[in-house]
C-alpha cells in the first residue's frame, strides 16, 4: 500500500503593495491544486452552530456496560439495490471515477481518506468506518435497541455516520470517542465533530462528560 503525497503549496512574495492582490489570487489558485480533487464524501453534518446546541441537548451520563454487546447484533452490510451492498455505495459515494464490476465490487478508482489525507486506488486499502462507532453506540444507549433499530444505525446513508477511510487508521480508532481519539488531519476534526454530534442528537445516544468536554472544545473553535 502506498499513500499518495499532498501537493506542496509554494510561495508567493510580493515585492510591490500594488501586485498584493494578484498574489493572493496566486495563493488561492495554488491552494486549491494542493486539496484533492472532486473528492466525494457523506452528507454533511449540521453546522458548528447547530452542533452546539444539539450537544447542549445530549444527555450525560457515564458510558454503559459492553455486556451481551457483540457486533452481530449490527447487522452490516446489508443489501441496499440489487447485488450492491452497504459497503459497496459508500465507496462509490466517497470514490471518485469508481468503477464496479456485475456483482457491485468496486474493481478501480480513488479514495481520498479525510482522518489521514491519504490517496488509495485500491478498495481492499479501505474500510468503511462507523462515525459513532458500534461499541460505543451499545454503550450509550443502542443496548436497549431492537435488533432493526441496530440494523439502520450500522447501515445508515442518511446521515453522516458511514465513512470510507484508510483501513490501518479506522482500526486504530477502534470504539473511541474523541476524548480518545481523533483524526490526525487536524483541518477535519471540526466537521467530525459535527458529525460525531449530528448522529448522536438523531438517535438520542448519550455521552460522557470527558466527550462532551472534548467536543465543545472542538466546536468552540469552529
Amino acid at each position: 500500500m502506498s499513500a499518495a503525497t499532498g501537493i506542496r503549496t509554494p510561495r508567493v512574495y510580493a515585492r510591490r503593495t500594488a501586485v498584493l492582490a494578484a498574489a493572493a489570487a496566486l495563493a488561492a489558485g495554488a491552494a486549491l491544486i494542493a486539496a484533492p480533487a472532486a473528492v466525494a464524501s457523506p452528507p454533511a453534518p449540521v453546522d458548528a452552530a447547530t452542533a452546539r446546541t444539539y450537544l447542549g441537548q445530549l444527555t450525560v451520563q457515564a458510558e454503559g456496560s459492553l455486556t451481551g454487546y457483540s457486533r452481530a447484533k449490527f447487522p452490516h452490510w446489508i443489501t441496499q439495490s440489487g447485488t450492491c451492498n452497504t459497503r459497496e455505495v459508500v465507496l462509490k459515494r466517497d470514490g471518485v471515477n469508481v468503477k464496479t464490476d456485475a456483482n457491485c465490487a468496486a474493481i478501480s478508482g480513488s479514495w481520498y481518506s479525510e482522518y489521514d489525507g491519504a490517496t488509495w486506488t485500491a478498495a481492499s486499502d479501505l474500510d468503511i468506518d462507523h462515525l459513532v462507532p458500534l461499541a460505543e453506540a451499545w454503550r450509550s444507549g443502542a443496548n436497549n435497541w431492537t435488533t432493526a433499530q441496530r440494523q439502520g444505525f450500522a447501515n445508515d446513508l442518511t446521515r453522516p455516520q458511514l465513512i470510507a477511510v484508510t483501513d490501518n487508521v479506522n482500526q486504530a480508532k477502534g470504539d473511541k470517542d474523541p476524548a480518545k481519539w481523533l483524526p490526525s488531519r487536524t483541518a477535519y476534526r471540526c466537521t467530525y465533530a459535527r458529525m460525531w454530534v449530528d448522529v448522536k442528537h438523531y438517535y438520542k445516544l448519550t455521552v460522557d462528560s470527558a466527550e462532551k468536554s472534548a467536543l465543545q472544545g472542538i466546536l468552540n473553535g469552529c
